[in-house]
């Protein structure tokens, strides 16, 4: 097997893992995990050789993007104080804390070198929390919660790390130059974001087709990660201004065609990607089994023990943060996400999975030091970080469903619901304001205004069916079966005309462009 076929293989699992998954109550990436682990301990698959500098810029991207498409800034900025009691301040704790028992359990490890550990398996990764937390039916406030903190840590790491791994490298350490690099750094990042996202807007206004659109948002975050990395600021913040910039200001409410096909590309996207990195997550595993060689009970003892480090330690903070939002919260009456029970504090302590992130800066941890020699306990390090990678990505992944389960933690489906309503009531409402702002402009047959007023009721009762008065909603439930039958009979007439129409695309003289002019005519239709 070469490495074309291999990826050819990663890119079927991703596929495949999410019906697998669903069918045996387990989250996808943590499928792709073991199968890139089976996958890294074969014979006849190759060892893969992706250059670790290219890790983080081909995979962070488009799965910041696609995390951020399902959130929005005034989300971010309701939970900004759990957010950045986990996503900055546990960061550095955790690092601290990994850090110390490090330096003390593996003899000669230098404190920058055991900083670096500590900075580079300190972020729970952004796509695993965002991928498992969003499959097991969590209330909304965890999931915002856990989706802020997995995309926000990684800058603070990854600034962390950088600064460690220099002052490793060269010999020196400035901590007034550190702090000056990390506001810098989210300086240049934010500025860069913003500036693409202003761009980007004003170039989707330009090229107006939707399958260019759409092009345009899969090279962007790109743009964004590249640019602020080349100009010495924080790719992963600058990816994340991009798309929330976007994500505000380029959703045109009447560009339907755009959306629909927008979320389908991105859900392949993110599926696809996310489904690589964890099974490339996998294979490198075989990086840690090359190092152990002659040395595993050694190495083992010492990577669980960083492993309980990192567990105890998440815990250790969540009971008096939760408890310290929750005053701050009751104090302020903030719209804040936060978890209403010792369940739902359990449930995020044990979401905090590493990977991608992770496997990437552990790799990009250099070979030599700028006096030529070699650079400190390098394997140690390596076998530490994969262990504790795959440690709590395997086991917390795979028992994290069944905690879930077994704590009761549950999406509040009564609140959902209501919220349902609130926005059927304010669309109802917004299509019969548009409607009499018609009639005093128009002069509607009455016949015909009975049935648009109708209809604006209906906008509503599509959207969440507790709409109404009861008497009303047994007339629209008649209105619907009638409906119901109508499309059945026109999606037969209209698979009738598909069929026709395909088979005339491979009858002699027929032109292909045509015929599939008119079969989309025809599926755009069906949509209705």
């Amino acid at each position: 097997m070469d490495q074309l076929a291999l990826l050819f293989v990663l890119l079927l699992g991703a596929l495949v893992s999410v019906p697998v998954g669903d069918r045996l109550g387990l989250p996808a990436p943590v499928l792709m995990t073991l199968l890139g682990i089976v996958l890294a301990v074969a014979d006849f698959v190759p060892n893969v050789n992706i250059p670790p500098e290219l890790i983080l810029p081909a995979l962070l991207p488009p799965l910041l993007y696609a995390a951020v498409r399902r959130t929005s800034w005034r989300q971010f900025a309701a939970n900004k104080r759990p957010i950045f009691l986990l996503a900055v301040a546990l960061v550095f704790v955790t690092m601290a804390c990994v850090a110390a028992v490090a330096s003390a359990i593996v003899p000669g490890l230098p404190v920058a070198a055991a900083v670096a550990l500590g900075a580079l398996i300190a972020p729970p990764d952004p796509v695993a929390a965002t991928a498992v937390a969003g499959q097991l039916g969590l209330p909304r406030r965890l999931v915002s919660i856990l989706e802020g903190e997995g995309l926000f840590n990684d800058v603070t790491a990854i600034v962390l790390y950088h600064v460690a791994i220099a002052a490793v490298v060269s010999g020196s350490f400035s901590p007034w130059r550190a702090g000056l690099d990390f506001v810098l750094s989210a300086v240049v990042a934010v500025a860069v974001g913003l500036a693409l996202g202003w761009g980007a807007n004003r170039l989707m206004d330009l090229l107006g087709d939707a399958t260019l659109q759409i092009g345009l948002t899969l090279l962007v975050p790109y743009a964004s990660y590249v640019l602020a990395e080349e100009l010495h600021g924080s790719g992963v913040l600058a990816v994340l201004t991009t798309a929330l910039f976007l994500a505000e200001y380029a959703s045109d409410p009447d560009d339907v065609m755009t959306r629909l096909a927008g979320h389908t590309f991105w859900d392949i996207v993110d599926t696809l990607v996310t489904g690589v990195a964890f099974g490339l997550t996998g294979l490198e595993l075989h990086n840690a089994i090359r190092t152990a060689s002659g040395r595993w009970g050694e190495l083992l003892g010492w990577a669980a023990a960083v492993v309980a480090v990192v567990i105890v330690v998440r815990l250790l903070w969540l009971l008096p943060a939760t408890w310290l939002t929750k005053r701050l919260h009751a104090k302020r009456d903030h719209d804040e996400d936060i978890p209403v029970s010792w369940r739902e504090t359990v449930v995020m302590w044990w979401s905090g999975m590493r990977g991608v992130a992770s496997v990437a800066l552990v790799l990009a941890i250099p070979l030599k030091t700028d006096d030529g020699s070699a650079f400190p306990d390098r394997d140690e390090i390596v076998f530490i970080a994969f262990g504790v990678i795959m440690a709590t990505l395997v086991l917390q992944g795979l028992t994290l469903p069944w905690l879930v389960k077994r704590l009761g933690v549950r999406a509040d489906t009564e609140r959902e619901k209501e919220l349902e309503k609130e926005l059927a009531v304010r669309a109802s409402k917004a299509a019969k304001r548009r409607l009499k702002e018609i009639e005093a402009v128009e002069e509607l047959p009455e016949e015909l205004s009975e049935q648009m007023a109708r209809r604006a009721f209906d906008i509503g009762l599509r959207i969440s069916p507790y709409v109404g008065e009861d008497e009303r909603l047994e007339a629209y439930d008649k209105r619907v079966g009638r409906l119901r039958r109508v499309r059945r009979i026109q999606g037969e007439m209209l698979s009738a005309a598909r069929h026709e129409v395909m088979a005339a695309r491979s009858e002699p003289g027929a032109d292909p462009e045509i015929v599939d002019r008119v079969l989309r005519h025809l599926d755009v239709r069906s949509m209705r």
